[in-house]
Order: structure tokens, then sequence, then C-alpha cells
């Protein structure tokens, strides 16, 4: 399922971004077009941001009014830099504009080369959670969820779009590797620093074991306002759950670097042959005892 360039065994180079977002667009923008010229440098082909890349407001219903669709002319500046830098990027989530004024999708895109915009996954696990020692998050609030499970092919192999709190439910990506044949799981994320203390590192390498997949996942970092703390930690996992790359500092900007190999993916999958053994695709008898 993966493409052409992807099968032919070269290694790609990806770059997984670690950012934090503040309550101003252009200054957000700025930041992205720095990082993305920088990876560029690097050799880097596709680049990864983390959700809010674009925006974290400090106000509730502040960033559904600035949701736009996908054509407007937010989402076409990132769609220019992709072009000029020659590099797929991902992007997610964003405030795409939803049915209504006081709605919004939290939605991944995905740009190539091109400038093209390939795929676009709207967030179904919305994050209503009372952190503890922490605040009250009701994302339901101003974001619609999403009901469609996205993959794709690219030249880094068959990419598998999530976002952030999706990370807690691996029923999404037993899917996506089972049923959608992902080779790379993409989490860009904004988890919060309690319960990415907690839980960030553990459960993305879970994902990367139990799917044999390569997980990229984009963090925010640090403080975004008086309210708003982000745990960062961008990091990029193998099939084999070892973690490749990151920064060195949890809280910095920058981006850290890996070479993505398929052959890998294929290595774990042939010694460890999951899809084989999988039986929970079969109707099972069932007994409860009360």
């Amino acid at each position: 399922m993966a493409s052409a360039s992807a099968a032919s065994g070269a290694p790609a180079r990806v770059g997984v971004v670690q950012m934090t977002s503040v309550g101003d667009v252009d200054a957000n923008y700025a930041t992205c077009s720095r990082l993305t010229k920088e990876a560029a440098a690097s050799g880097v082909k596709f680049l990864c941001f983390p959700e809010v890349f674009s925006f974290i407001g400090s106000k509730d219903g502040e960033s559904v009014k600035l949701a736009e669709p996908l054509d407007g002319p937010i989402m076409q500046r990132y769609c220019s830099l992709a072009k000029e830098s020659g590099m797929w990027l991902s992007l997610g989530g964003f405030q795409e504009k939803g049915s209504d004024d006081s709605q919004q999708y939290n939605t991944h895109v995905l740009i190539d080369d091109s400038g093209k915009l390939r795929s676009s996954y709207r967030k179904i696990h919305l994050f209503d959670v009372d952190v503890p020692g922490n605040m009250v998050y009701k994302e339901s609030r101003f974001t619609t969820a999403g009901d469609t499970i996205v993959a794709v092919d690219s030249p880094f192999g068959r990419l598998g779009l999530t976002v952030c709190y999706d990370l807690r439910f691996p029923e999404l990506y037993q899917i996506l590797r089972f049923k959608h044949q992902a080779q790379v799981l993409l989490v860009p994320s904004a988890f919060t620093k309690v319960t990415g203390e907690a839980h960030w590192e553990i459960l993305l390498r879970a994902r990367a074991i139990e799917t044999q997949c390569y997980v990229i996942a984009a963090a925010q970092a640090g403080k975004h306002n008086e309210k708003r703390e982000s745990y960062g930690d961008s990091i990029i996992i193998d099939p084999w759950g070892t973690v490749i790359a990151r920064l060195p500092d949890r809280l910095s900007t920058g981006f850290a670097v890996a070479d993505l190999d398929l052959s890998k993916v294929e290595a774990v999958r042939t010694r460890m042959p999951i899809s084989e053994h999988r039986k929970f695709d079969s109707d099972w008898k069932t007994s409860t005892k009360h």
C-alpha cells in the first residue's frame, strides 16, 4: 500500500517539531516557517507539527472565532510554505470552521511538497476531562467530533492520521494498522503537563509496539498563556518501540530528525507476525456471570 518511492528501500528523512504556540496566528506562522526552512536545509522531506500549531487562545471560544475552512487564507500560507520548501507537512490539529459560527473541527491536515492538500482527518475523540490538580477541559463545547478514520499513501509509507487524545484509544490504531495497512502513525499533540508526565511516552511506545509501526508525535511545549501549559517532548519511535529521535530539552522550540526505513517495519512484522495471530476479528463466545 506504500508508494513506489517508499517501497524502494531508501530511508526517508523526517522531522518532528516541538514548539510553544501562542494567541497570535502570525507569530506562530513565523515560527513554523523558520523551522520548516531549517528542516529543509537539514535534508528533511517530511516535517510534522503539533496540535494547535496555528493558534492557542487564552479565552474560551477564542479559537472558534478564528476558525477557517481548509481553503482559507491561514492554510493557504502553509500550502505555499510546503511548496516553497519542497517538503510534505503534517499540520494538526487546525481550527477548521464547523457547520456554524459556534463550532469548529480539530483537523489534522496533510500537505504534499507541491503545496496540495493531500488529506485531512477530523479528531474523533474530544478532550472532555477533569485533569487531576490542574483544570477542567471541555473540548466538545466548541468542537464537533469527526467520524472518519483516515490513512493515506505518501513517499514515507502509508500514514495513519490521528490527534492527541486519540492516543488513549488503541482501537483506532489497531484499525489503522490492520484494516488500513498503516506503516507510520502520526500523533500531533498538546498534552497537559500533568498527563504528559504520567502517560505520554508510555502510550506512544505502546502504540508503536502493538501496531509495529513508526510513531511520529509532535508536541506543544511549555507555557502558552497564564492558563495553559503543555508537556512537550516531541519524539519519533520505531516499530520495535525504541525512541529514535527527540529534542534534548522537552520544552525548547526546534525539531528532531530521524530516517524512516520501511524495511524495518517489514522485518519486525515478519519476525513477529501478529497480523496472522490476531483472533479478535472472529466471533467469540462470551460468558458473563453476575
